[in-house]
This record gives structure tokens, C-alpha cells and sequence, in this order.
């Protein structure tokens, strides 16, 4: 068994678990549906094309419940782990910053922040964190904003991806924690790891598969690690 004090190289992996411990509604979970909608009936980019105020109004709903909410025991002990490993890469399928709150330094977001926007039509993006109620036009072209987030149908930051690849497979250990690992492409890190260990509060699909499979919350169990 790796000890992860002595480990020179740890790769995270995060899921909406931590950010349910912090308040926040899983994507997928019991009410998950918003004004008779589902999340993906509003997270794409057609949905954007034919109600762009609909999904805009989604995003800020979210973006105040998320405003509301406060890292937990389980981002603090990720800021900690990073503290004191000398190669340290947090990748999270999470949008909501919480992580960035935490004070965690290198984070890969790989299905982007919600608390960007960029340009439905060129590169422009920034940080945003208004509450209008439409899509404000982008400064650079007059082209909507969107939030910057990958929505369904669309690929991953092909960078942030590369990165995320290349620091699983180089790390010593991937500590995946609140997250089922079902959905590709992220559930494909599992197999670059070396060494996997599980932090859920339930089985999932490869908790007989990884090296250490832990139950428990984030905010329970990763401090203790």
C-alpha cells in the first residue's frame, strides 16, 4: 500500500460529491429538475441557439446557490495534501469554484467554470460573476455571452485534457473522491492511473477495481487521509 505522505507525485480527481457536502444539488440527483426541466434539456449548445434567456436564467439560478455556498472539510483537505505534496494536479468535473475558494492552486477544470463567460461566437471570454437577466453581448463582437462551461455534445478543453492525462498517468497515486467515475470521458483517467484510491459514500462501477476503496464522505474521510 502507497503511503500518500511519502508520495511525490498525486493526482485528484473530483466529483459533484464534494461539492453535495458544501449544499450544492448534484447534477443528475433528486431535483434536478428546474421549471419542468432537465438539465440536459438546457445544457447544450441547440438549447442555448433556440431560448438563449432560458438557459441564461438556468445559470444564474445556479450561480446564486452556488454564491451561497462554502467549501467543506473535504476542499480544505485538498488544499492541504497539495500543500505538502511537491507534484500536486487537481482535476475537477465541477464547475462551481468551490475549490478555487478553498485556496487549491492547480486546478484543471475540465467541463469548465460557471463563474466564466465567453463568446458564443469568437474567443472573447472572461470572469463573470453579474447577475443580468439575458446574455450580455460580448464587448469584442456583439455575439451573446454564454456561460463557460462545456455543455453535452461538446469536447473537452483539448489542453486542459492533454494535462489532465498526462499528470494521471505520471502521478503516483489518483485519489478519486466524490464522484462515480461513470461518465467519459473522465471515467477514462481510471485506467492511465497506477494506483487508484476511492473516497465515496457508495459502491460504484470500479470500487473492486481500484486499490483502496474507502467509504464515507469527502468531508469525513479526507482529512483523515
Amino acid at each position: 500500500m502507497i503511503d500518500l505522505r511519502e508520495a511525490q507525485s498525486i493526482a485528484v480527481l473530483t466529483g459533484a460529491g464534494i461539492s453535495a457536502e458544501s449544499g450544492i444539488p448534484t447534477f443528475r440527483g433528486p431535483g434536478g429538475l428546474w421549471r419542468n426541466f432537465r438539465p440536459e434539456e438546457l445544457a447544450t449548445p441547440e438549447a442555448f441557439a433556440r431560448d438563449p434567456q432560458l438557459v441564461w436564467e438556468w445559470y444564474l439560478w445556479r450561480r446564486r446557490l452556488i454564491a451561497a455556498a462554502e467549501p467543506n472539510a473535504g476542499h480544505r483537505a485538498l488544499v492541504e495534501l497539495e500543500r505538502r505534496t511537491p507534484r500536486f494536479t487537481l482535476i475537477t468535473q465541477n464547475v462551481d469554484g468551490l475549490h478555487d475558494l478553498a485556496g487549491s492552486q492547480r486546478i484543471l477544470k475540465i467541463h469548465g467554470d460557471i463563474w466564466h463567460s465567453r463568446c458564443s461566437a469568437c474567443s472573447y471570454q472572461r470572469r463573470d460573476r453579474s447577475t443580468e437577466e439575458m446574455p450580455p453581448p460580448c464587448p469584442e463582437c456583439g455575439a451573446m455571452l454564454r456561460p463557460g462551461v462545456v455543455w453535452f455534445g461538446e469536447s473537452l478543453p483539448r489542453i486542459v485534457w492533454d494535462e489532465a492525462e498526462r499528470a494521471v498517468s505520471q502521478a503516483d497515486v489518483l485519489l478519486v473522491a466524490g464522484t462515480s467515475a461513470t461518465v467519459y470521458p473522465a471515467a477514462g483517467l481510471l485506467h492511465l492511473a497506477r494506483y487508484v484510491i476511492e473516497v465515496n459514500q457508495e459502491e460504484t462501477p470500479f470500487s473492486d477495481r481500484v486499490a483502496v476503496s474507502l467509504r464515507g464522505s469527502c468531508g469525513e474521510v479526507l482529512p483523515r487521509l
